[in-house]
């Protein structure tokens, strides 16, 4: 059975910020998938949420039953933060750079995860200090961010730039044939502006937000704190307003992220998130682009306080919970084999009838004679 009904658009939305209202996954394809799950070789309900999740993905896709993911795509956007270099992080900005040039030698856990998962890795310098490989710094957008503590992040043009950057990153993407996003980062330092986001947006205090990040110690977490405290103090006037909140308490990153998820959502797309960063700009992207939601996922559960914050503000439920902290897209390419397990299951399995099994309510007869 096949299905492609683009749902439409709910009358008076307003267009927020270019992105405007999302269309929902395809509730009658969902609804074909959950028919179908009732006739598959197995008791009803018996293997829980993949039943659900492969329900969502036809329901993204727009087709019962629904496409193995071909082309899963992992972009890892990289950013720097004038925060890092007020001891809020226990690592040196630096390592951004060299990180980014270790993603593209293939020797970090995203390469080694994407690998496993059938993915595959591009890497964006959208705010990288120093000096990148061409290759990766197309969209760059300036070098750093702001120091959010006491600074604006980005001007009115940067946040701009930053966010069509996100977007046509998406558009890249899509147009050559990805059926399935990742948004990854790195970024020394950007677990605090992540918590900025995220406590500012939840109604939360700094402290039971802020978490140890890249591993500070508890000089560095008060530090941290701090910062926070007062990224917050910035951000809270311009709450309601994303592309405001983006250019005053975020960075360059932040938002390229932002306008990534939004329009992977206006393209009908399905995007797993990743940790307590990506569900950061995801906390502002649904807020530019409403019911952008829908079309995610949260591959895990980080060991970040913050993040569990942002996921029951946004009301999604991670996959694994594997005490993950690393970022990158690390947890995300984690739970995509789930995601494939969640597919084939209802792609691939046989029907009672195509197999000739009985069912529940239709027992093989028994001669009961002899």
């Amino acid at each position: 059975m096949s299905v492609e009904h683009p749902a439409p658009l709910s009358k008076g939305l307003q267009v927020t910020h270019g992105f405007g209202p999302v269309a929902a996954p395809d509730a009658q394809v969902r609804a074909a998938a959950e028919q179908r799950q009732t006739q598959l070789t197995k008791p009803a309900g018996s293997l829980g949420r993949l039943e659900t999740l492969g329900n969502w993905i036809a329901a993204c896709q727009g087709v019962c039953p629904p496409r193995q993911f071909e082309r899963a795509r992992v972009v890892v956007f990289a950013g720097d933060h004038g925060v890092a270099q007020h001891g809020v992080s226990a690592y040196p900005s630096e390592v951004t750079g060299q990180m980014v040039a270790n993603f593209l030698a293939g020797g970090a856990a995203v390469n080694a995860l994407a690998a496993v998962a059938g993915a595959t890795v591009r890497v964006a310098d959208i705010a990288v200090a120093g000096d990148t490989d061409p290759s990766v710094s197309k969209h760059k957008v300036r070098r750093g961010s702001g120091a959010i503590d006491r600074e604006d992040a980005l001007t009115d043009d940067e946040v701009a730039a930053a966010l069509a950057a996100g977007r046509a990153i998406a558009d890249e993407e899509i147009d050559a044939g990805a059926d399935l996003l990742i948004a990854g980062d790195m970024g020394i330092g950007n677990t605090t502006p992540a918590t900025v986001l995220i406590a500012t947006l939840t109604g939360t205090e700094p402290v039971a937000a802020v978490g140890r990040g890249t591993g500070v110690d508890d000089a560095g977490w008060i530090r941290k704190v701090a910062a926070i405290r007062d990224g917050m103090r910035r951000a809270r006037p311009v709450a309601t307003d994303p592309v405001d909140l983006l250019r005053v308490a975020a960075g360059a990153d932040f938002a390229a992220m932002a306008g990534f998820l939004a329009q992977a959502a206006n393209r009908r797309t399905p995007v797993v998130l990743d940790g307590v960063v990506v569900t950061a700009a995801a906390l502002v992207a649904e807020d530019l682009a409403a019911g952008a939601k829908e079309w995610w996922l949260p591959g895990h559960r980080s060991t970040e306080p913050a993040h569990d914050l942002a996921l029951k503000h946004l009301r999604l439920e991670p996959l694994v919970d594997l005490d993950m902290r690393l970022g990158e897209g690390s947890g995300a390419l984690t739970a995509l084999p789930i995601l494939r397990a969640a597919v084939a299951t209802l792609a691939e399995m046989s029907t009672f009838a195509d197999a000739g099994v009985s069912t529940a309510d239709e027992p093989d007869s028994v001669d009961l004679s002899k």
